[in-house]
């Protein structure tokens, strides 16, 4: 009988392509712009009456939420405030820093 032991390359985090880890950033800047951008919006909707011949009742009340969401996420697509970007460039730099630093600490 041998001795199972467990390879050190099976240890090892898998490998991604550049491309699938600089998607998923952006996809995470583009979220997190839609969110803020949400919470800017939600104010301007707070004071409006959802009753009168044109408004949408109880209904549209219960509904804005979602549809504050849903502008957020259409302004974010239509190229947003250059949040994403801004951000998607600092998560960049933060993971350059951390792949470097422990190269650094071992000279």
């Amino acid at each position: 009988m041998s001795d199972l032991s467990v390879s050190a390359d099976l240890l090892a985090p898998a490998p991604t392509a550049p491309g699938a880890a600089s998607a998923r950033m952006r996809e995470t800047a583009e979220n997190f712009e839609a969110s803020f951008l949400a919470q800017m919006l939600k104010p301007m909707f707070e004071g409006l009456s959802t009753d009168g011949p044109f408004g949408g009742g109880e209904a549209e009340g219960t509904w804005r939420s979602f549809m504050i969401d849903a502008m957020a996420r259409q302004t974010v697509k239509a190229g947003g405030i250059g949040l994403a970007d801004t951000i998607v460039a600092e998560m960049v730099r933060m993971q350059a820093q951390q792949t470097q630093a422990p190269a650094g600490a071992a000279e």
